[in-house]
């Protein structure tokens, strides 16, 4: 009796979520697609192959994939909170207690359910998102508004630092071809003295050589009687080691990596010296975190809508959106104090679990003694 309630439940759980999930992406899909035209109207002045049916195929399933993800956690939120509410109204849920099974037995389906997309949701986050991001994030920029555009694609100074000793400055690079002016490539000892320096008035990026091409370089080499070694010449090729996203990397980077990758890339910028990472680190813990939020969300809108209430599925639904929302902004929030070095990224992006943890115990337990 107990195995085909267990299955009853698993496919009211499922069968929501789907249908929450495909509504939620048609839906947001239009809103989107509505806002965002002009914009994509405005790139096709840079490409003409970046009109709407080109956005349609080559941008918005990956961005869908994202949007997905993002609100997973919310989505199985207000599933569980409205099939739930609709078996306590239809006083299924006292029919199953009463007939023997504990609350806690009840609630198992519920467990294994949740479990089971939590864990999907990781091997996801990990390993499918990146991908999903990379393809994302090459037109990303094109539906954005002009100044974060300018932004991702326009021209800006740039600097890397590629060791303890060493540093790239571009007065003016280009982040959409790749290319700038007023090129500096500085070296020092461990006293801070300049052993080496390397200018030149334009810098291009050769992809298919993976080398920096330098164009009209000066170049000064200071030995240690403080002489100096000059030379220049019209070209000169480089390899600083990386490719110029990794080296200027934007906000997007780190959304474009695998979970080992991003371990590799945040330990090499430590090595570097660099300490600002909290948005890299948000980034992956975040990754976790989410899924987590999946069981604990789970049983939390469990807990508030297994009771019959005066005023039925809409108080819990009221109930449950405004939950999901103070979730969401929670997040969202957190991420900023994070970047602002205010809070570190692990406690950033784990305390809203923390938070809604004890609190969906309490209300758990309650409801199981009642």
């Amino acid at each position: 009796m107990l195995k085909i309630i267990d299955r009853y439940i698993i496919k009211k759980y499922l069968g929501t979520f789907s249908f929450m999930l495909i509504l939620l992406s048609i839906v947001v899909l239009v809103i989107d697609v509505q806002q965002k035209i002009p914009r994509i109207e405005s790139a096709k002045a840079l490409d003409p192959k970046l009109d709407l049916m080109y956005f349609l195929l080559h941008f918005y399933p990956f961005w869908i994939i994202n949007l997905i993800v993002t609100f997973l956690s919310i989505l199985v939120f207000i599933s569980v909170i409205y099939f739930s509410s609709r078996m306590a109204n239809n006083t299924e849920i006292v029919a199953i207690i009463s007939s023997g099974a504990s609350f806690h037995r009840f609630a198992k389906p519920y467990l294994y359910t949740s479990i089971l997309i939590a864990l999907i949701s990781l091997v996801v986050n990990h390993m499918v998102l990146p991908w999903a991001n990379i393809k994302k994030n090459e037109l990303e920029a094109y539906t954005y508004n002009a100044a974060n555009k300018e932004k991702i694609l326009g021209t800006a100074p740039a600097s890397a630092q590629l060791s303890k000793s060493e540093y790239i400055f571009v007065n003016s690079w280009n982040k959409r071809e790749n290319r700038g002016s007023g090129f500096i490539y500085q070296k020092f000892d461990k006293n801070r003295r300049m052993l080496y320096e390397l200018k030149s008035s334009e810098v291009s990026w050769d992809k298919a050589k993976k080398l920096f091409i330098l164009n009209n370089y000066v170049e000064k080499t200071i030995n240690k009687d403080n002489t100096e070694k000059l030379g220049n010449g019209p070209e000169l090729r480089k390899n600083y080691g990386h490719a110029p996203e990794e080296l200027f990397p934007n906000e997007l980077l780190g959304q474009n990596k695998t979970t080992p990758e991003l371990l590799k890339f945040i330990q090499r910028e430590k090595e570097k010296g660099n300490s600002n990472l909290n948005s890299y680190l948000n980034e992956l813990h975040q990754r976790t975190s989410m899924p987590v939020s999946i069981i604990i969300l789970t049983f939390l809108a469990l807990s508030l809508a297994s009771q019959k209430k005066r005023g039925g599925l809409g108080v819990n639904l009221a109930i449950g959106i405004s939950m999901a929302f103070i979730f969401v902004f929670s997040f969202e929030a957190l991420k900023v104090v994070s970047e602002n070095k205010s809070l570190s990224p692990a406690l950033a992006m784990w305390l809203p679990n923390l938070v809604f943890l004890p609190l969906t115990l309490y209300l758990y337990l309650k409801r199981a003694n009642q």
